[in-house]
């Protein structure tokens, strides 16, 4: 490998920014494959840690990870067409690992487009075990909820809302509280957002944006208390959210979700969201990756 340059990502101008895109679009046109390397995620304070491999001044890899528990580092990778099965990605691996022991992440959670032969030839080589799959959905043609409930509100969170927040996400997840306080301070950021939904002033539900730029929101962690479910809170919280963005002029909405959790894509779906892509999670531990890195 000592024709390659390995570095970490201190550069977070457009022009290196530009330049991991056209990768990414190369690969993506190469493999007719959805792959995503969650580029709006890479800036330089609170972003993901990156990667990048140069052959001649030319980007040929990049890998980037983030953790928001603290137990599991998700990574997003590729390699440039004409330079695999030469150990780039492997290499990149093994310089991102170290980093990832000393943070005290046992596991990596890799994402793998269903479409990437590539990476899912790279993930069985690794020796990496199958764990979920997810739908990315788009929003596309909004049908808004005309009824009118008088009721039900939707509001900012505040700092006093935490502790609602975090019963109500677990109760609803199944996650323990601990986990779940966890995954807040951790993915408490300027550009991610929560809400509060209320019905007769009371709370019974959160749902969260993250900001990626100007024009693209991604929802997640919707949710509702177990006492409230069944009631259609789930719409409502999703539907006021979504005509929010939309006032906020977010040309682009996106959400992910379980592909074997038929009630909530038929949720979505009725919303207005469609499937744009198919994700596999694969996960191994740290000890194992730097065991098969080595070999």
């Amino acid at each position: 490998m000592q024709e390659y340059q390995m570095i970490k990502m201190e550069d977070y101008s457009n022009d290196q920014i530009d330049r991991i895109r056209s990768l990414e679009q190369l690969c993506q046109i190469n493999d007719r494959s959805n792959l995503r390397v969650g580029i709006d995620s890479l800036k330089a304070v609170g972003g993901d840690e990156a990667y990048l491999c140069f052959f001649v001044n030319r980007l040929i890899g990049f890998l980037s990870w983030y953790t928001s528990d603290g137990t599991e580092a998700n990574m997003n990778g590729m390699v440039h067409p004409d330079f695999r099965r030469k150990g780039v990605f492997n290499t990149l691996l093994k310089r991102a690992l170290p980093e990832m022991q000393a943070k005290g992440i046992p596991v990596c959670r890799f994402r793998i487009p269903l479409n990437s032969e590539p990476g899912i030839g790279f993930i069985k080589h690794l020796g990496s075990s199958f764990h979920t799959s997810e739908f990315s959905m788009n929003l596309q043609q909004f049908q808004a909820d005309a009824s009118n409930h008088r009721a039900f509100a939707l509001r900012l969170a505040d700092v006093e809302d935490l502790e609602f927040m975090i019963t109500c996400s677990s109760q609803a997840f199944g996650d323990s509280e601990a986990w779940t306080r966890n995954y807040f301070a951790r993915t408490r950021e300027p550009e991610r957002v929560s809400y509060i939904a209320l019905n007769n002033l009371e709370p019974i539900g959160m749902i969260r944006v993250n900001y990626v730029s100007r024009d693209t929101a991604v929802i997640h962690d919707l949710c509702v208390l177990p006492l409230h479910q069944g009631k259609g809170y789930g719409r409502k919280i999703l539907n006021g959210v979504v005509k929010l963005l939309l006032e906020q002029k977010c040309s682009i909405i996106r959400l992910g979700v379980v592909t074997d959790n038929r009630r909530a894509l038929n949720l979505y779906h009725s919303i207005g969201f469609e499937v744009s892509s198919e994700f596999h999670y694969y996960v191994i531990s740290i000890n194992e990756t730097l065991l098969n890195t080595a070999k």
